[in-house]
């Protein structure tokens, strides 16, 4: 497969419009938006896995954005968690107690799609609703570059990792994460 990265802005018809609106509210507040890159690929291959192997891209470059929900006194508390593809989000202790309620879990997917208006397997932390903090785990701000989606299945965005704890709404995480073993 061949990739050819552009400008995100360049390509407005691969992104989700949250996203676009995301990334021109970005541009409006300085922030250098061209480092953000965006990239066509077949939606068939838009799982992590399966990229990764159509691609040769690095399993440590991939980013992963996650939907997590749980509730305190009646009040719902949701956020999107960013961890990097060889890891898997620390749900039940650390999102947990950063989103301080006693249960929380992945919010249902029709819901998620619903909400952030992209598609599954495309909800990326750009874009996602206003009052939805966006937590990052501290390996993502490490990686010289990360691919996320795009809000939408046939694209991705490639950025700077440390242009995760740029985004609004932003919380670098120590130990968002934890390693998967290997095999």
């Amino acid at each position: 497969m061949s990739t050819d990265w552009v400008p995100a802005l360049d390509r407005p018809d691969l992104l989700a419009a949250p996203v676009l609106h995301a990334l021109r509210s970005m541009q409006d507040a300085g922030t250098d938006v061209d480092r953000v890159e965006v990239t066509e690929i077949d939606p068939d291959q838009a799982d992590t896995a399966v990229l990764v192997e159509a691609t040769g891209w690095a399993m440590e470059d991939m980013a992963n954005c996650i939907v997590i929900s749980g509730s305190r006194a009646g009040e719902e508390r949701v956020c999107a968690a960013l961890v990097l593809g060889h890891t898997r989000a620390d749900v039940n202790t650390t999102i947990r107690k950063t989103l301080d309620v006693r249960k929380c879990s992945f919010m249902p997917m029709d819901a998620a799609v619903e909400r952030t208006g992209m598609e599954y397997g495309g909800i990326t932390p750009v874009g996602r609703p206003d009052d939805w903090p966006v937590l990052v785990d501290a390996r993502v701000t490490g990686r010289e570059h990360i691919v996320i989606g795009s809000g939408v299945r046939r694209s991705k965005l490639r950025l700077p990792g440390a242009m995760a704890a740029e985004l609004p709404g932003a919380r670098v995480v120590d130990g968002l994460a934890v390693e998967v073993p290997a095999g």
